[in-house]
């Protein structure tokens, strides 16, 4: 047994804070806590949340979490005390007072099984990240270091470690193959198992799918199914069915689309259920694809690593390599990087680790061949089923690149989401933000800026001393980009004093805005943004994008230039060019190639000020604020309707394309809603169309009550009723906001109260805890309740008796935006109008109920707090779901009696961790 030095251990909730000294647990005050946190080191769980209970905001200690992401990178864990506890064996603790000697001892156990030769599957590398974190003054690091032995050989370094892809001949065209119904059958009672719970419809929703697969019969037609399936039909198994047959019989690759990392985590377990292959080879059968900014890059954590970060990043460095280590495949955001980790260091340094300004150097950098980004796109180029989200397809199909690996046999499951996910992706934005970006990805590092910023000079140094027209259209480049925004440039356009014709558009835009924008309808609750339509611009306006144009058009000329001397280069195929060179050039050119297209995209926009307008595009200006805090000044450009760019990049090229989802219609019942959204008009042959209604009794498990005695506006009413319903469930309830501020409002009102009855209370944008933690902390705790904001209402999947109350806090209308407004009367125009607005109400309203139910043993009530919910909107729900209005006291009853709770409940141990009455 391992003999710690005496430690105390701190823990604080909004019911109270309690010290562990010893022997005893006592409760002490906010200031003792905190006091005593400073002058000695103490045990905590999650500093950042505790120091914010405790309302000091730099509490630091001995946490928990750094520990277990320390010894254990790559394994899940709740970061309570309910998850450590059972992660190290221990039985939970029953009050808030029994957490601090928790801490306390599952400190020894967890330092316990890494000492000395204690099997631990992550000790490799552990003795010289305990000696790194030492000298960088981890608070662990003593403990760490005394109970890890030093091993007899030197540890490999994490990069030596790390597998290399390797090449393989291109993948041929895949066969035409007619998958039978027997097949598709027989495939799916495989995969549900013979002693799978019955699901009727599941069959028929598999062989609809599996009409997606069959050989196309017309260029630029592909076959297209939209299928709405009700929750509770098993979607994921009925589809994965005809996906996997088609993958292995004809050889090519199914690409599965998702809108939530949620889902894409769901999926990737559910594909450990298909059958061995042929081959009996599983590796890379299955790969899961994201953006280039949610991996970790190489090259940014090796120079983090040797002094790019200082301070509590440099921790988080030597963390992240110890993670890169056990890494499935590099995925920091939403894969097996803990969620929680960034956060305990407030996300200093952890988005400097990613490639998120698109300067990767491709072949030119040392660690190219064992890139985690490279590994993802080779294996999809020889996966069976590739499971990637609605941007990614969208982007890839755009830019062309990856080698040709554009997907042609395509599932969007969240098909509801394809509008809004095409509404970003072709979007068009010329603002501070984005410009000073490009400027740092031609010109690189400039002045006292920091970070590993190469400009395309550096990156494209071989060619520039091969070729002299490359290297001016480089040097005239990096001129060009100079009139770009630079460090600082908000500071100088707000006061007045912008340099350079774009930071002088910027501030022309801003002037237009304040002049034009109705102030009185701004969107305060979103964070005060100010927006105004591009009409009528007045003459400095018109000026300055007249100036910035023609600055934006002497970038763009070298830049188109560069591109062809590259193309040129790559047809002369020199001496010095071997396979990485290659490579890296034909990266530069795809780099350069999109960026073109941005910049050309933002003339095209400049065009339009003082100039005609394009009725396939809504434009306006806006001033994007943050609680009152300027962010970014800009001009954006939106598609009016952007399943037209979506129908011409991905669905024409395809050969198979499914929709699916429980709300594909939107929740108004009509197939041209599902075919307007889903860019099926725009090629041509009418797509085949599936229904199958959820299985589930509505009428008994669940019901809607609509709160008719809660004034809007009344922020205390508002926090009682949700504190009288959160504790009538007893906790599991999912809390919806349409705005921030009244949910922190709420929060405040009621996190004391509900503690006090055991109630655990989270909430997205008050605890330092990323969504995705924060819904894993929710689902694993059955009286732990959680407000959210849009985000959660249908990202969340929660079966079980973990969520059985569902509150909105009102009808979740649409902002009265321009773009809103722009298609709002487009519809108009087309007999639509309010109509629209009601459509997409319905489909918020019927995707937030699909949280409630997911599975048929499920029991829970939907409750809405506004008297003004209009009756033409309540057709969002399931037809046969008792839907009431009454008073909150009623409600309060009905949810009590529903739940079977027909009083308060003392909280019990067991897998529900309740008693029911």
């Amino acid at each position: 047994m391992i003999a710690l030095p005496p430690l105390p251990a701190l823990h604080a909730s909004h019911a109270g804070v309690w010290l562990h000294d010893g022997e005893s647990t006592r409760a002490v005050s906010r200031g003792e806590a905190v006091a005593r946190a400073a002058e000695t080191p103490v045990l905590l769980l999650n500093a950042p949340l505790t120091g914010q209970r405790l309302g000091y905001g730099d509490l630091s200690g001995l946490d928990l979490l750094e520990l277990w992401a320390f010894l254990f990178p790559a394994r899940f864990l709740v970061p309570t005390p309910k998850g450590l506890a059972e992660a190290v064996g221990l039985s939970p603790p029953q009050r808030e007072q029994d957490v601090p000697a928790l801490l306390s001892e599952a400190t020894r156990l967890l330092l316990e099984q890494v000492a000395g030769d204690a099997p631990w599957p992550e000790r490799e590398g552990a003795w010289t990240a305990a000696q790194s974190l030492h000298r960088l003054r981890w608070s662990w690091a003593p403990l760490v270091a005394s109970a890890i032995p030093r091993p007899e050989q030197g540890e490999r370094w994490l990069f030596s470690r790390l597998p290399e892809w390797e090449e393989e001949a291109p993948r041929p065209a895949p066969r035409p193959v007619a998958l039978t119904p027997e097949e598709i059958g027989e495939r799916l009672s495989g995969l549900t198992g013979a002693n799978a719970e019955t699901r009727p419809g599941q069959r028929d929703y598999a062989l609809a799918v599996g009409a997606g697969f069959a050989p196309r019969q017309h260029r630029d037609r592909p076959n297209m199914v939209l299928a709405e399936a009700g929750t509770g039909i098993g979607k994921t198994l009925g589809y994965l069915a005809p996906a996997s047959l088609w993958a292995e019989q004809s050889g090519g690759t199914v690409w599965i689309s998702t809108y939530t990392k949620a889902l894409q985590r769901q999926l990737d377990a559910e594909t450990l259920r298909l059958p061995d292959p042929p081959t009996g080879k599983r590796t890379g059968r299955v790969v899961v694809r994201k953006g280039r900014e949610n991996y970790l890059c190489l090259l940014n954590l090796e120079d983090a690593l040797q002094g790019g970060f200082t301070g509590r990043a440099a921790i988080l460095a030597q963390l992240a390599a110890r993670w890169a280590s056990y890494s499935k495949d590099g995925d920091m955001v939403g894969g097996d990087l803990p969620g929680w980790l960034p956060t305990l260091f407030r996300r200093n340094g952890s988005t400097a680790l990613t490639d998120r300004r698109g300067e990767c150097i491709y072949a030119g950098c040392p660690h190219y061949r064992k890139c985690f980004i490279e590994h993802g796109v080779r294996a999809s180029a020889h996966a069976d089923i590739v499971i990637a989200n609605h941007a990614l397809v969208m982007i890839n199909a755009a830019r062309g690149r990856e080698s040709g690996n554009i997907p042609t046999r395509m599932i969007f499951d969240e098909g509801h989401h394809i509008f809004d996910a095409a509404d970003s992706t072709f979007a068009l934005a010329l603002t501070g933000q984005e410009a000073i970006e490009l400027r740092r990805w031609v010109i690189g590092p400039e002045g006292s800026s920091r970070g590993r910023r190469r400009g395309l000079a550096a990156r494209l140094a071989d060619v520039t001393s091969y070729d002299g027209e490359g290297a001016r259209a480089i040097e005239q480049a990096r001129e060009a980009a100079t009139s770009l925004p630079s460090d600082d440039w908000l500071k100088r356009v707000t006061g007045g004093e912008p340099f350079g014709p774009l930071e002088k558009l910027l501030a022309a835009c801003r002037s237009h805005v304040f002049a034009r924008a109705e102030d009185g309808k701004a969107d305060v609750d979103a964070g005060y943004g100010l927006e105004t339509e591009l009409a009528e611009p007045d003459g400095d306006l018109v000026e300055a994008a007249m100036e910035a144009a023609q600055a934006l058009d002497a970038l763009l000329r070298p830049l188109n230039h560069l591109g062809k001397r590259l193309e040129a280069i790559l047809a002369e195929g020199p001496d010095w060019m071997d396979g990485p060179a290659r490579a890296r050039i034909e990266g530069a050119i795809a780099s350069l190639g999109w960026r073109a297209d941005l910049v050309s995209g933002w003339l095209a926009m400049l065009a339009r000020i003082g100039g005609p307008n394009d009725p396939d595009f809504v434009d306006w200006l806006a001033v994007d604020r943050y609680e009152g805090r300027e962010y970014d000044i800009g001009l954006h450009r939106h598609w009016l309707d952007p399943t037209r760019p979506f129908a011409q990049t991905v669905l024409k090229p395809a050969h198979g394309v499914v929709l699916t989802s429980a709300t594909l219609r939107g929740g108004d019942g009509h197939w041209p809603t599902a075919e307007a959204r889903s860019g099926a008009p725009h090629v041509g042959a009418a797509p085949i169309r599936f229904e199958a209604a959820s299985p589930f009794d509505y009428a008994s498990q669940a019901e809607v009550l609509i709160v008719t005695d809660i004034k809007r506006g009344d922020i205390g009413a508002l926090a009682a009723a949700y504190a009288r319903l959160i504790e009538a469930a007893q906790g599991g309830t999912l809390g919806l906001f349409t705005a921030i501020r009244r949910l922190r409002a709420v929060h405040a009102r009621i996190a004391d109260r509900l503690a006090r009855a055991s109630l655990p209370l989270y909430a997205q944008h008050v605890d330092p805890i990323d969504t995705g933690t924060l819904v894993d902390i929710f689902r694993d705790d059955m009286r732990a309740s959680l407000l959210g904001t849009d985000a959660l209402r249908d990202g969340v999947d929660v079966p079980g008796h973990s969520l059985r109350l569902l509150v909105m806090e009102g009808v979740p209308w649409s902002k009265p935006t321009v773009l809103h407004a722009a298609r709002k009367l487009a519809a108009q125009g087309q007999g639509g109008g309010n109509a629209y607005d009601d459509a997409l109400i319905r489909a918020r309203l019927a995707q937030a109920f699909g949280r409630l139910i997911r599975r048929a043993d499920d029991r829970g009530s939907f409750v809405i707090l506004s008297a003004a919910m209009p009756s033409r909107l309540l057709s969002a729900f399931p037809a046969n779901v008792p839907i009431r209005r009454m008073t909150l006291d009623e409600a309060v009853i009905s949810v009590s009696e529903r739940l079977g709770f027909a009083t308060p409940l003392v909280h019990q141990t067991g897998e529900s961790g309740m008693k029911q009455i």
